[in-house]
């Protein structure tokens, strides 16, 4: 019987290893240590340079044969920012709370898997992690390799939890069964740069750029789904290459990220924008980089045990959800079902990050609870 592992203990050691994405090294050697006395064949791999690289990625795999129960996560974190009260990789419990880079998104999941794995019964199949260092960069060189990597050696999961902070008011309220996709999306309008006082030596592109923001602003692009909320279309920066205020610029820039659900395709956006800015502003260049599409998983047996492992362990029952943000769940849906569950979401990359040791605790025994019910005989 293995040694048990204390889920809070774990995860202070691996919010303890700066990660800032993309990450490597030190965090994926104490997710190692920690699995090997488990069983785990761990299989460790670097890859890319920069700007997206380098970046580590971690397979673990235990057991054999179907059922291939796989769970997903990221030791990565964003930039912790300013205003922490104490260092932020250097985390500490007071009054029954974890707080530190990683805590709640998502180190503190990773650690109630392990723990969870470490206490389960279960007498078939294969249980596995699959681990990036690069979920909140562009994942260049993360989960999508891992997925090649995968299918090199003809392994897939049959079904695949990601440790996602999914919760919103309190633990088990909300588990998500799709991701909206999501767009990022830069448009350069030209001109020539000259002085102000002679308009007519020089081509403002300023107003040509206010009137691809004004058209696109005005796009109505659905009114959502059963499944999904409507797509939304957002500014996020405008700029020139001058700040002076005597001068015309050369060029201006507006940048946007589209949120949309499974109705569109992110080319079919990408397409959209680019006629939009160039009848509005002739000239005009689009660049444009797709993060991932809308996908949603289909009722079936991951939702089941999921589900009754949330409400054994809460008494809640939870909301099925494809709100918030992107995750690796729009690589990995490539592979079989996937569902994100894990803790509450509050202070996720927020300064003072953490997570509630009860919470953390008993997200472990949710774990455990899937694990045995997916990987025991009945």
């Amino acid at each position: 019987m293995t040694e048990p592992i204390d889920a809070v203990e774990l995860a202070l050691a691996l919010i303890a290893c700066p990660s800032v994405t993309p990450a490597r090294g030190e965090v994926f050697d104490v997710l190692e240590a920690a699995l090997r006395p488990l069983g785990f064949e761990v299989h460790r791999f670097v890859m890319g340079e920069e700007p997206d690289g380098p970046t580590e990625n971690m397979v673990a795999l235990r057991g054999t044969g179907a059922p291939h129960f796989g769970f997903a996560g990221h030791l990565d974190v964003v930039p912790p920012g300013e205003g922490w009260a104490n260092d932020p990789f250097n985390p500490r419990v007071e009054d029954g709370v974890l707080t530190g880079r990683g805590a709640n998104d998502m180190k503190g999941a990773i650690a109630a898997f392990v723990a969870a794995v470490a206490a389960a019964r279960h007498d078939r199949g294969t249980v596995s992690l699959l681990i990036t260092g690069d979920e909140e960069g562009y994942a260049t060189y993360g989960t999508p390799r891992i997925i090649d990597w995968l299918n090199q050696r003809g392994i897939r999961p049959d079904m695949i939890l990601i440790g996602e902070p999914t919760s919103v008011e309190r633990l088990g309220d909300t588990i998500k069964i799709g991701r909206r996709g999501s767009v990022n999306l830069w448009i350069e309008a030209r001109g020539t740069q000259g002085h102000v006082a002679y308009p007519h030596r020089a081509d403002n592109p300023v107003p040509k750029l206010a009137k691809v923001i004004d058209a696109l602003s005005r796009v109505h692009l659905d009114d959502g789904t059963e499944a999904f909320p409507p797509s939304n279309l957002e500014f996020t920066a405008i700029s020139t290459p001058t700040s002076a205020s005597n001068v015309i610029p050369a060029t201006a820039t507006a940048q946007l990220n589209i949120r949309f659900n499974n109705l569109h395709r992110g080319e079919d956006l990408v397409r959209m924008v680019k006629q939009i800015a160039h009848r509005e502003a002739p000239g005009s260049i689009v660049r444009a980089r797709i993060s991932g599409e809308a996908f949603l998983t289909p009722p079936g047996q991951l939702y089941d045990v999921i589900v009754a492992a949330i409400r054994e362990e809460t008494g809640v029952d939870p909301a099925l959800s494809t709100s918030g943000g992107t995750s690796d769940g729009r690589f990995l849906i490539q592979l079989c079902p996937v569902v994100d569950f894990g803790l509450p979401n509050a202070s996720m990359h927020k300064v003072g990050e953490h997570a509630a040791v009860a919470d953390i605790e008993a997200l472990s025994r949710i774990y455990r609870r899937a694990i045995e019910k997916l990987l025991s005989a009945q």
